[in-house]
């Protein structure tokens, strides 16, 4: 592998952890295949700052920021270490890049960050670092933000936004609850835009895609993956279809960087290896 992947993975409710439904699986597949990777770094929308932050304790807590669940779920673990040294050249490569940026030595692990990891990595093999979304990103910024960490790939980082294809939780429905057509329009759009290379109309999404606002009342779900974009550089997109949660959660997810000849998952048909336009 010349460089480091990058994906964008819809994490869900917390839930997912115990419960993989149809992503978990693929995840822990896709993790199967990955090679020479030094350290993940993770964007998401559960770390909010006023300016970028970078994660760089060594050895980061497993954060259970979430309420309600069942006990096991605040039982579970996800020991990975960090990685203060790549945390300090993500820093100076934001700072570079014209981002406030600053190092928190004591942040831990958030359920955006260790949920997903904990299929696609389970034996918590790899040091772990995060990013921080600033309060005022949007989607341009999200881009920008992308294209800074993106030399980190060469040196075997591995870059994750974490996020949610959509995420209107006011409509959350039960476990059986069929997708919102809304849901399907919404994903469908995304999707092609995303294989189509029109990165443009991402940047845009919220006056261009269907039911947008209705699929994300609030933008910090979707911005992870315009980071993930704006890491991608010209790589092959893959499409990982990892169905609908609850009615309403589009658990749909996207790889860049990893061959589609190696990357495949225990129902390949989930897995659409489509080359990016440039």
């Amino acid at each position: 592998m010349t460089q480091a992947p990058v994906f964008f993975i819809s994490h869900g409710s917390p839930m997912l952890a115990l419960e993989p439904e149809v992503l978990g699986p693929q995840l822990q597949a896709l993790g199967q295949q990955l090679s020479g990777i030094k350290a993940v770094l993770v964007v998401s929308p559960h770390w909010q700052t006023r300016q970028v932050q970078v994660m760089s304790t060594a050895r980061p807590e497993t954060i259970h920021d979430f309420g309600g669940f069942p006990a096991a779920l605040y039982q579970l673990q996800y020991p990975a270490q960090g990685h203060p040294d790549c945390a300090q050249e993500a820093a100076r490569l934001l700072t570079a890049a014209g981002f406030a940026t600053t190092l928190d030595a004591q942040r831990g692990l958030d359920h955006g960050a260790w949920v997903p990891l904990y299929h696609l990595l389970p034996q918590a093999q790899l040091p772990v670092f995060q990013v921080s979304m600033p309060h005022s990103l949007d989607t341009a910024q999200a881009l920008k933000l992308g294209q800074a960490l993106a030399p980190l790939r060469a040196q075997g980082v591995l870059i994750v936004g974490s996020g949610s294809m959509t995420h209107n939780l006011y409509e959350f429905r039960g476990a059986n609850a069929q997708p919102e057509p809304y849901v399907q329009a919404f994903t469908a759009w995304v999707r092609a835009a995303v294989l189509a290379n029109q990165v443009d109309q991402l940047v845009h999404y919220r006056t261009l895609a269907p039911h947008a606002e209705r699929a994300h009342p609030s933008e910090e779900h979707f911005l992870p993956l315009l980071v993930a974009l704006g890491a991608r550089a010209t790589d092959t997109a893959q499409t990982i279809d990892g169905g609908v949660s609850y009615g309403m959660l589009s658990m749909e997810s996207y790889v860049w960087g990893l061959s589609a000849n190696n990357a495949h998952t225990p129902d390949e048909s989930k897995l659409n290896p489509t080359s990016s336009a440039g």
